[in-house]
């Protein structure tokens, strides 16, 4: 069966090129179905201009639409157009290849994703934080509650607790091994729109126990005019005591109340990676362990406890304590509110949850609260604001009386939350 083109025979096709022949012409390309073909080409020979080979119509190079092109087919080889180059068919071009990305959709949703991503971290951050809060103190309990005033009073108080404590630990941080909780300190926060005010008061004050109702029994206790010091209203009935005996001889109320122990505070200062203070003059404390040179130094937990703790060291013991008190959370405040520990979460977490772990609030405290407060004693250390120890007159044995009429002048400020002018010791 002859298999090549019509008028084409094995004996007619000139050179046998491939079968022995030395012509350098190719054989002629076998019908096939799938391609167009366009009239025969003609045979060389004397006389005969040389004709371009065809493949699919027209000659490599032949324009569509010339003589030798099939207007049925353009195969797109004879555009001229190389493989990939600008403007062709191929990826690096603009026909079939891929789009140019699309910058401004992908910045949009890279800040959509980014956003989201905070926004999630910033809920779970939120909750997890809350539900470390010990809500443990029932001010309901408190009886005979001055009036609000103006702005938000919160009480602060450091505990000598040694919850959790090992026996190491308490021997490490000098803490002795005492039964029950005492107050090392006592500061009432002021928060307001004239200013906030941070008030000291002196663990010794001198105070009337007041008519309570006991935290527990739910028993009624009479006042009998009996004056105490203030930090043993706490050692006889609790935070609600404390409380209720604060506003019996100041006429302020306390709106949220918050206590961190020993362990808690130390635990602190460690997780922040220790807190950069200036002290003025040396000293030492048997009692406390303090160990202390002038000059600026770095305290971890330990060293904090004891510089806050120290009174045996002065001459007027609990004043001069408070004083360092505040100055060491104006350091350690400070300390905390730095980028290198709120950005850093490897940090900011370590701190958020040895602080939250370590406090007990009221049960009506929030977040937002605490946040406040916090960033007010900031304000407050930082000079944003007052400062003072309670005004004191004298004194009565050990007790450290105050001036009734300086703290009357006081409150009254600070129930209409106006700028304070009383000056303490």
């Amino acid at each position: 069966m002859n298999d090549w083109p019509q008028g084409w025979s094995d004996d007619n096709r000139g050179s046998r090129y491939g079968r022995g022949s030395a012509s350098d012409q190719p054989e002629g390309a076998r019908v096939m179905r799938q391609v167009r073909r366009g009239p025969a080409a003609p045979p060389h020979g004397p006389g005969v201009p040389p004709q371009p080979s065809y493949v699919d119509g027209r000659g490599y190079g032949d324009p569509a639409g010339s003589p030798g092109a099939d207007p049925g087919y353009d195969s797109g080889y004879n555009t001229g157009q190389v493989y990939g180059s600008p403007g062709g068919r191929g990826p690096a071009g603009t026909g079939a290849g891929r789009p140019a990305p699309n910058w401004g959709r992908r910045i949009k949703w890279t800040a959509v994703t980014v956003v989201a991503v905070l926004l999630v971290t910033t809920v779970a951050t939120y909750f997890w934080a809350d539900s470390k809060l010990r809500r443990e103190v029932d001010l309901s309990k408190v009886i005979d509650r001055p009036s609000a005033g103006k702005g938000t009073n919160y009480l602060i108080v450091g505990s000598d607790s040694r919850e959790g404590m090992s026996a190491a630990e308490k021997k490490q941080l000098h803490t002795g091994s005492a039964e029950g909780k005492r107050t090392d300190s006592m500061m009432i926060l002021h928060v307001g729109d004239n200013g906030d005010t941070l008030i000291s008061l002196p663990r010794d004050s001198d105070v009337e126990l007041p008519t309570f109702v006991g935290s527990e029994s739910g028993k009624t206790y009479k006042g009998t005019g009996r004056h105490i010091k203030l930090n043993a209203a706490y050692a006889t009935d609790g935070p609600e005591l404390l409380v209720r005996t604060v506003e019996f001889n100041t006429g302020l109320r306390i709106d949220h109340y918050v206590e961190i122990g020993f362990a808690g505070f130390a635990n602190i200062v460690d997780a922040v990676g220790g807190v950069d203070i200036t002290i003025d003059k040396g000293f030492k404390d048997k009692y406390s362990g303090a160990d202390f040179q002038a000059g600026k130094q770095t305290l971890n937990g330990e060293q904090a406890l004891a510089f806050v703790r120290t009174r045996h060291a002065f001459a007027a013991s609990d004043l001069e304590r408070t004083k360092n008190q505040q100055k060491f959370l104006a350091a350690l405040a400070h300390q905390v509110a730095t980028p290198s520990t709120v950005l850093n979460p490897f940090k900011f977490y370590p701190v958020m949850g040895a602080g939250l772990d370590s406090l007990i609030v009221d049960k009506d405290m929030g977040l937002w609260d605490l946040g406040s407060m916090f960033f007010a004693m900031k304000g407050v250390n930082g000079g944003d604001g007052t400062s003072m120890n309670m005004p004191i007159s004298g004194s009565s044995g050990s007790n450290l009386v105050w001036d009734k009429a300086k703290v009357k002048t006081l409150v009254d400020q600070l129930k209409n939350d106006e700028k304070v002018t009383v000056s303490g010791n």
